[in-house]
């Protein structure tokens, strides 16, 4: 063994007998039955079963209080993660996210965070789907504590999760190994709005690891908040999505979670005939000229014209002035 490595070992072999010497099992299994807790191990019927890709880093068990099966809400699931210091935009998109992908019967997983995580639950919440909350503390533990209120609604609707027992306070550490479970717990995530140094991104680190589907919202070019998200998407680790249905579009059922193209709006100008169209098209806006002016700018023949101007009339887009014809000038702009 390395000189070096040695006493490396020995610090960490300390730190753990420390932890050791304080933990009870007991204790933390009553405080959990007292507070409205239960404990999940892997086996159990509720026990997520894609969280077994994380490996050797899969949670050994996870503290479960809410109203909402884990497994059930997780097998149609998105994670949402974002910057905590979040813009209007960002909020206001991530909560439209949440929702969209509610009303569709996909839950939505995040971190109960300021910014991008609780505009995400609040969206889900509004929709009646479960939400889940990964917690870097405690479930008996708000921290955020202005989300006291929220957190209630995720109980009663969906649940909270955590690794750690009753009491536990997060720490910076706790919030970077929390990401991976948001990220394995999910069919894949969408980054709304993050830096270029985020949390957000190491969750997305993790999505890419474990080989789920990585989604970013563009943002305004002037955003510090968006430049994460840019990133990914012009490096290709994630694609670009604008609405809920693009994100199920891409974590959904192959063939039956397509999202709609999007189409601009239909004007009545687009359902005339082609050649219609094109005699539309050649009469002056404000000058009338003759029928042989506008087949010649048209390219048709003169009795395609004749017959297309008549038609053109009685449907009030053309009217017949002393020097021929043009456009009517109190026609709607979209005709």
């Amino acid at each position: 063994m390395s000189d070096r490595l040695l006493p490396k070992l020995e610090r960490l072999l300390a730190s753990w007998t420390a932890r050791l010497e304080t933990a009870d099992p007991g204790r933390d299994l009553a405080e959990g039955e007292w507070s409205g807790a239960r404990l999940l191990i892997p086996g159990d019927s509720e026990w997520p079963t894609q969280l077994d890709d994380l490996g050797d880093s899969r949670p050994y068990a996870l503290w479960l209080h809410g109203q909402a099966n884990l497994r059930f809400s997780c097998l149609r699931s998105v994670a949402i993660v974002g910057s905590r210091a979040a813009t209007p935009y960002g909020t206001h998109v991530a909560a439209e996210f949440g929702a969209g992908l509610s009303q569709r019967g996909w839950s939505v997983v995040s971190g109960g965070a300021y910014g991008i995580d609780g505009a995400a639950h609040r969206g889900a919440l509004a929709c009646g789907t479960p939400t889940v909350a990964v917690l870097a503390c405690g479930t008996d533990v708000t921290y955020p504590s202005a989300h006291h209120d929220l957190f209630a609604i995720v109980r009663s609707q969906g649940v909270l999760v955590s690794e750690c027992p009753m009491g536990t306070r997060p720490t910076r550490p706790r919030f970077l190994v929390r990401n991976r479970l948001i990220a394995a717990l999910s069919r894949g995530t969408l980054v709304v709005e993050a830096a270029v140094r985020s949390g957000a991104l190491n969750t997305a680190g993790h999505a890419t690891s474990l080989n789920r589907l990585l989604a970013a919202v563009p943002g305004p070019v002037t955003s510090e908040t968006s430049a994460g998200c840019h990133r990914l998407i012009r490096q290709g680790a994630a694609i670009c999505v604008t609405t809920s249905e693009e994100v199920i579009d891409l974590v959904g059922a192959l063939g039956d979670d397509l999202a709609p193209e999007a189409r601009g709006p239909v004007f009545p100008r687009d359902r005339l005939e082609p050649e219609t169209r094109r005699v539309l098209e050649a009469v002056p806006v404000r000058t009338g000229v003759g029928p042989a002016t506008i087949a010649v700018a048209a390219g048709v023949d003169l009795q395609t014209v004749l017959s297309c101007l008549g038609g053109l009339a009685a449907a009030g887009y053309v009217e017949r002035v002393p020097r021929g014809w043009r456009l009517r000038p109190d026609r709607p702009p979209a005709l």
